[in-house]
């Protein structure tokens, strides 16, 4: 190799190593500003008892046909004990019904009635595809202007930022009751990143459709699909 070929690989390896810390600084400053933006709402059990909230939110996660995922169950357990305690008169079970046969919502609700919730104070959201529509439709469909949040602690973060920055008035609660895999903290520094840029822009959710009062009969919004043409 001359001379110049090694300064042309040199100049190579500067680029891809300044190009690989800047994407290293992105990913720590947009997990710091998702973070500490929302560790004020970030609230234990016990605080959110009192807050008399419109819903309390149920992010959605993995279902195993019907039955709930363990990370799921925590959630859906979480929930149905801040019911329970009066946080809020409904849940809002929100998550991916793409498809007939994968129906997140339902097996929220049918778990959440099998544990003492009546079915008209358990709002289903069909279309809870992300993170993002779950908080922009609690809103914008179902008239939600104070929320509780229940998820996991590593997504928590993203959930409180997110609603924050759709002017939601929103409390976030951890449901950490078991171990969860070492994976879901790495997807979730880089889903963090893209949460910024989501809170900068506002998207329109993937659906939004007729307003649905969060404070009517939850059993309209039993079996409904929303096809996202995915096979």
């Amino acid at each position: 190799m001359n001379a110049e070929s090694k300064r042309t690989v040199k100049k190579i390896l500067i680029w891809c190593g300044v190009t690989v810390l800047l994407c290293l600084l992105l990913v720590i400053a947009a997990n710091l500003t998702v973070i500490f933006s929302a560790k004020p709402r970030v609230i234990a059990q016990s605080d959110a008892e009192s807050l008399n909230a419109d819903c309390i939110l149920v992010l959605g996660a993995k279902i195993e046909g019907d039955y709930p995922s363990d990370v799921l169950k925590d959630r859906l357990d979480v929930a149905i004990e801040l019911y329970q305690a009066g946080a809020a008169p409904k849940l809002l079970m929100s998550g991916d019904h793409g498809t007939d046969g994968y129906d997140e919502p339902s097996v929220m609700k049918r778990y959440a009635i099998e544990h003492g919730v009546p079915s008209y104070d358990i709002f289903c959201d069909h279309a809870g595809f992300n993170t993002y529509d779950s908080l922009a439709r609690a809103k914008k469909v179902f008239g939600c202007q104070k929320i509780i949040a229940v998820t996991q602690g590593f997504h928590i973060s993203r959930a409180v930022f997110l609603g924050k920055a759709l002017d939601i008035d929103i409390y976030g609660v951890t449901s950490d009751r078991s171990p969860y895999k070492f994976s879901n903290h790495v997807r979730e520094s880089l889903a963090r990143v893209k949460a910024v840029f989501t809170a900068v822009f506002k998207p329109e959710p993937r659906y939004l459709g007729e307003s649905v009062p969060i404070t009517g009969d939850g059993r309209v919004t039993d079996d409904i699909s929303f096809d996202t043409g995915e096979e």
